[in-house]
């Protein structure tokens, strides 16, 4: 079974994002700038956001992070996000979710420039992925996508299944998938918790893309022999992180499986640093 190692293509991804800054960054005199929101103590989004940071600095990225206390307002955050929108010297905003539970996301994601949605989950992002238009695509589909690239793994003309909808990484992975172009141009099943017999549906897959946050609910017998797994799911259980594949039981049924931790996550923040790089580059070079 071939390893579909995350920390190794996510950071050649880092090493050419660094030199994309330092050309970006001699022609338009000053570094790319990335701001982050974090609202509340949330122990995961806290470990998060200090990783993002470490790979800001690595690649060359000014990172500025506005810890915000669990008792911020709505009103509060859409002013931070309307100031961040202002500053010239910030080409990119995120708004590290979930936020407290007495805060609405989505009018705090929609209030983000567009040009600045380095997640790429703003109401005219998502429409551009759809359209198969230019644009700042969200970061796990998009860290899944360059994974099987640069893995000389290709999805054109084989079934693809997707378990799991969400908006952060189902729904957007399952257009990326069906996109027509060579790195695409699969035959996609989008499947979710009211999906009837959901084994026999992942038996059909040759690649098969798990999203739901369900701790190795996904075994070797549900796989097509030499099937192409892709775990973004990740939990924390009594035994460590796991994904929702039974990794060890992918071993002798898979063709190729990412392993959690290592896959898709380093993956992620990848591509949080392109996003912002290519917002940098829209926003001061006009193009």
């Amino acid at each position: 079974m071939l390893l579909l190692d995350g920390k190794a293509v996510a950071a050649a991804i880092r090493a050419e994002t660094a030199e994309e800054v330092k050309t970006l960054t001699a022609r338009i005199g000053r570094k790319p700038g990335l701001a982050v929101i974090l609202a509340g103590d949330n122990g995961p989004s806290q470990t998060y956001v200090r990783n993002k940071e470490r790979a800001c600095a690595e690649v060359g990225i000014v990172s500025e992070t506005l810890r915000l206390p669990a008792h911020t307002t709505q009103d509060e955050i859409l002013a931070h996000i309307r100031a961040l929108n202002a500053r010239e010297d910030i080409d990119g905003i995120l708004l590290q979710l979930p936020l407290p539970g007495h805060i609405d996301s989505r009018p705090c994601l929609e209030c983000i420039d567009p040009a600045k949605d380095v997640d790429g989950f703003h109401p005219v992002n998502m429409g551009r992925l759809l359209l198969d238009m230019p644009g700042l695509r969200p970061c796990t589909p998009a860290g899944v996508m360059e994974l099987l690239k640069r893995s000389n793994l290709r999805p054109a003309g084989k079934k693809a299944v997707v378990v799991g909808r969400s908006n952060i990484v189902g729904k957007p992975l399952a257009v990326m998938l069906g996109a027509k172009n060579a790195q695409a141009n699969a035959t996609v099943t989008l499947c979710h918790s009211a999906t009837p017999d959901l084994a026999s549906i992942c038996r059909d897959a040759d690649f098969l893309f798990l999203a739901m946050g369900q701790p190795e609910t996904i075994t070797g017998d549900m796989l097509k022999p030499g099937a192409v797994v892709v775990d973004v799911g990740i939990s924390v259980t009594d035994n460590g992180l796991r994904g929702d594949a039974d990794f060890a039981s992918l071993r002798d049924r898979a063709g190729a499986a990412s392993p959690v931790p290592g896959g898709v996550g380093p993956m992620t923040i990848a591509m949080l640093l392109h996003n912002t790089v290519q917002s940098c580059t829209a926003r001061c070079l006009k193009c």
